[in-house]
């Protein structure tokens, strides 16, 4: 069973990521509203894929993300980025990080859709 984690602080964009990733099968969405959740939630459950904005409360994405890729037990989870941060910076500096893939909102629900199932084989 694939089980995909998203986390964003807006339930309306955690609905949509959802809606947009249905058809990809037998999937099981977790979701957190903050980093510090996000964390909390991988100490309890296998997760395949995390969707991650990176403007969050409590705990910015990018920690999110350093978190993941510096623990051995989460550090082949695929990651997508899915933010409002167009900036050059930002994509780099979350790439440099450790995401697998780079996604901003508005986003692409085919294209979401895309890049996950591709991740996902790829596992």
């Amino acid at each position: 069973m694939t089980r995909i984690l998203i986390v964003d602080d807006s339930p309306t964009i955690r609905k949509m990521v959802a809606a947009s990733l249905q058809s990809l099968g037998d999937v099981v969405f977790n979701e957190a509203s903050n980093g510090l959740e996000a964390i909390e939630l991988l100490t309890r459950e296998v997760v395949s894929l995390m969707i991650l904005d990176l403007n969050m409360p409590d705990m910015h994405g990018l920690e999110v993300l350093k978190f993941v890729r510096s623990h051995e037990r989460y550090r082949e989870i695929p990651i997508i980025v899915l933010t409002t941060k167009y900036d050059a910076e930002s994509r780099k500096a979350a790439l440099d990080s450790g995401a697998s893939q780079y996604l901003t909102k508005p986003f692409d629900p085919a294209a979401l859709r895309e890049h996950a199932s591709s991740l996902l084989k790829l596992k």
